[in-house]
């Protein structure tokens, strides 16, 4: 018979896998379109589109790897810059992993899912996480990640080959659909008024910073962003139901 906590976790494993069919993966998967016309227009090699897509996975540092590429960037640069880029990523992680693990959870389960952090997998379970018992959350993630990135993945192999006709006004469409998302599921999602002050501080600097050092707009933009809205939130007192936290 069957171990109940199993089948929990199965169920649990099985809607994260569903989770494919949800507006944030559909978005997702359309911007791989986009990306995927992208690498082909840049001229990598189909086989190492796949693999960055696996072991890379976050869309915006799969960006800046080609980008690298196509710049002649030696290999120590390329992954600092992936690195850089990636690092957006360690807060969803580190506010992400105390809400699903439980004190039997393995450190290696955890790090294999921390993997599959990303905007889109991290706004999808945080959304949800709160109505899925704490013992199956893990399995709701692993079941979300692995389903997207061999999906994505795969797509990438499908699409290398007939891509090239498709219109680059279209494929830049399908990719922009993506920054128009995450920008407004993270809104949306945010449990904390420093969200807000960070996002419009940082849509504000963004364009500022663009223009003054547009290899390290991002960087400056979130250092600056990020500072500011920190200070702002211990300046203004919250008011009473306001915040979300």
């Amino acid at each position: 018979m069957t171990n109940p906590a199993m089948r929990s976790r199965t169920y649990w494993f099985l809607q994260g896998v569903c989770g494919i069919f949800s507006i944030p993966a559909l978005v997702l998967m359309s911007a791989f379109v986009g990306f995927c016309s992208y690498a082909y227009e840049s001229g990598v090699p189909m086989i190492q589109v796949v693999f960055m897509t696996v072991t890379v996975w976050a869309l915006p540092a799969q960006l800046i790897l080609i980008g690298a590429m196509i710049a002649g960037a030696s290999l120590p640069a390329a992954a600092i810059a992936v690195g850089l880029s990636s690092m957006r990523l360690m807060p969803m992680t580190a506010s992400l992993i105390p809400e699903i693990r439980t004190k039997s959870t393995p450190v290696w389960l955890l790090l294999l899912v921390s993997h599959f952090v990303a905007v889109t997998s991290w706004v999808f379970t945080m959304q949800r996480v709160r109505d899925i018992p704490r013992d199956d959350r893990v399995a709701f993630l692993a079941g979300f990640g692995l389903t997207i990135m061999t999906v994505n993945s795969v797509s990438v192999a499908v699409l290398f080959g007939v891509i090239s006709k498709l219109p680059m006004i279209v494929a830049g469409a399908l990719y922009f659909l993506t920054p128009v998302y995450f920008i407004t599921s993270i809104w949306t999602s945010a449990r904390g008024r420093e969200v807000y002050f960070a996002m419009v501080f940082g849509l504000v600097l963004g364009p500022v910073f663009h223009a003054i050092s547009p290899g390290y707009a991002i960087l400056y933009a979130g250092l600056a962003g990020g500072l500011a809205a920190f200070l702002l939130q211990l300046v203004i007192p919250a008011g009473k139901g306001r915040d979300h936290a």
